[in-house]
C-alpha cells in the first residue's frame, strides 16, 4: 500500500482485465515456485549433516534447479511491472513485451 502512495498520480493507472489476469498468473507462479524452492532448500540444509556427499550433491542440484526457475519467474514478473509502469508514465514510449 505504501508503494502506491509514493507513486505519482500519473503512474497510478488501472490495468486492463487482460493485464490483471496476466499479473495474477505471474504472481501465482512465483508463489508456487517459491514453495518448491523453499522445500528444496530445507531438504538440502537438512542433508548437510544427515546424508552422504553423493546425496548432498543431489539435494544441491535439486535446489539449484528450483532456484533457477524461481529467479526466472521473478525476472518475468519484474519485466511485466516495468513494462506497465512505463506504459503508465508515457504510453507512447513503452516498449512491447517480448
Amino acid at each position: 500500500m505504501t508503494a502506491l502512495k509514493s507513486m505519482s498520480p500519473k503512474s497510478k493507472r488501472l490495468l486492463s482485465r487482460r493485464a490483471l489476469d496476466e499479473l495474477g498468473t505471474l504472481q501465482a507462479f512465483v508463489r508456487e515456485l517459491a514453495v518448491d524452492r523453499n522445500a528444496a532448500l530445507r531438504n538440502f540444509m537438512a542433508s548437510r549433516n544427515a546424508t552422504t556427499l553423493v546425496a548432498q550433491r543431489e539435494f544441491w542440484l535439486e535446489f539449484s534447479w528450483a532456484d533457477q526457475e524461481y529467479r526466472a519467474a521473478v525476472r518475468k514478473l519484474a519485466q511485466f511491472c516495468r513494462h506497465h509502469k512505463a506504459l503508465a508514465l508515457d504510453p507512447w514510449k513503452a516498449l512491447p513485451l517480448p
